[in-house]
């Protein structure tokens, strides 16, 4: 097959390692910086360029968006779907994704659990908003935000109340959600390919945070998860239309709860903790699918 790989930069660990396992099995890879592809929109006519040269005989494409390159990252996935390359990840499904209110609002119409969420934009409601959601803690997350960032937690309700209002004065969209203290700093990362869950780690916050991204210092070990555990995590990526993803779940009281769907998970946090050759199952993934 002749698989390319959207990503900005050819160094990133998950860029090399899908570059290696498509050429250990055989497989012509090219990696495509998506800031340097252009289109030709007209009926029956579409077309894509890579600095000066035309991109064509692609079998299948792997698409590596970071959130800064979303809206152009997409827009050349779409044209590639147009030409008909199969990608596991849709452009429309890593928009549903990366939009965290839209991801919740579907996983919800689906019956998946997850933090009790609110979401306002009017001043004047926010007493109501807060009310909706019950006392706090509360974690106030922007919409867009990715790795921990622009992730805040607060304890009582004036401090929720003074992050709402930065965060409106930045003009940003943000989500409210309970916190679950029960889960002590700790998540699940569910590693998705198809409908099956190949590889799992939990993650824990490092000392005096709540965030347990391993970009926020967090520490990581391979988990072993429950069937339930593995039936929401399948059922979420394909709620979002997701071939390949990572599903973050939190474990409470009520049982496990989805705090997140990225749909370019990383592999290197995976793999080094669990062993797995992630890689390798996503192009095998794309042999069944495409080859």
């Amino acid at each position: 097959m002749k698989i390319a790989i959207l990503s900005r930069n050819t160094r990133l660990y998950s860029t090399r390692r899908l570059v290696e396992a498509a050429r250990e099995r055989g497989h012509v890879v090219r990696v495509l910086d998506p800031l340097r592809c252009y289109v030709r929109i007209a009926p029956n006519n579409v077309a894509v360029r890579y600095k000066g040269k035309p991109v064509r005989d692609i079998d299948a494409v792997i698409p590596r968006i970071g959130t800064t390159a979303t809206f152009y990252g997409t827009a050349v996935l779409r044209q590639l779907e147009m030409m008909g390359v199969y990608t596991p990840n849709s452009s429309d499904a890593v928009l549903r994704a990366r939009d965290k209110l839209r991801a919740l609002q579907i996983l919800a119409s689906h019956g998946l659990d997850m933090p009790v969420t609110v979401f306002g934009d009017n001043p004047d409601d926010t007493n109501d908003v807060l009310a909706m959601l019950g006392e706090p803690p509360h974690v106030i997350k922007l919409n867009e935000g990715s790795q921990g960032t622009g992730v805040v937690l607060a304890e009582k309700r004036g401090a929720s109340q003074s992050v709402i209002e930065a965060f409106r004065g930045l003009y940003a969209n943000f989500l409210v959600q309970e916190f679950i203290g029960e889960a002590n700093g700790s998540d699940l990362r569910c590693f998705v390919v198809g409908k099956k869950v190949i590889a799992a780690m939990q993650r824990d916050a490092s000392p005096g945070d709540f965030r347990a991204n391993l970009h926020r210092g967090g520490r990581a070990m391979k988990a072993t998860l429950s069937a339930e555990e593995k039936r929401i995590a399948v059922r979420a990526a394909g709620a979002l239309g997701l071939g390949i993803a990572g599903v973050d779940l939190l474990r409470s009281r009520r049982g496990p709860l989805i705090l997140e769907v990225n749909a370019s998970p990383g592999l290197e946090g995976i793999e080094g903790a669990t062993g797995v050759d992630v890689s390798a199952h996503i192009i095998r993934h794309l042999e069944d699918r495409a080859g």
